[in-house]
């Protein structure tokens, strides 16, 4: 876990601090797959701006993750140029719309407030290319290696009393 440690960054109200951090990913796991960070530590730039009223939080960072096509379950990589802000009010007054949940105690977590603007700027479906064509549904082989049909073959016998009320209507 990356942490940043605000009481080492003295600044007065207008003032800004800019500096290169490596941050530590951990791997991501999306619709009940693992999605890995390469490299998983990742520089990123991050700025502290002291504001009159608050701080303002910036990260800027390009993650990349591999893993599995959400359709053919091929290796792909996924890149996302991240750019994040945060505010926390000097006095949020209980607001949770004041106060950024990465800063505890004067300690910025740069590893979570990474992860959590990665996953958000993730496509929808994660895939090896946008025509892709997934796994056929009756034999599961790889429909963009070998496009290919099935005979209608006999269907599933546990569909056969839907069939048959079918048939009475």
């Amino acid at each position: 876990m990356t942490v940043l440690n605000l009481r080492s960054i003295k600044l007065r109200s207008g003032e800004e601090h800019r500096s290169e951090q490596e941050i530590e990913l951990e791997p991501i796991r999306l619709a009940g797959q693992r999605y890995l960070p390469v490299p998983d530590k990742i520089p990123a730039e991050v700025a502290v701006t002291r504001a009159s009223t608050g701080t303002v939080f910036e990260l800027r960072f390009v993650g990349r993750l591999h893993g599995p096509c959400f359709r053919c379950l091929e290796e792909t990589v996924v890149e996302e140029q991240i750019s994040a802000r945060e505010y926390q009010a000097t006095r949020p007054n209980g607001s949770d719309e004041l106060r950024t949940p990465y800063l505890d105690d004067d300690r910025l977590d740069l590893s979570s407030w990474a992860r959590d603007t990665l996953v958000l700027a993730l496509p929808a479906k994660i895939l090896c290319r946008p025509d892709c064509a997934g796994l056929c549904p009756v034999c599961g082989k790889d429909m963009n290696v070998e496009w290919h049909t099935h005979d209608d073959s006999e269907p599933d016998p546990r569909w056969a009393a839907l069939q048959a009320l079918r048939d009475k209507l």
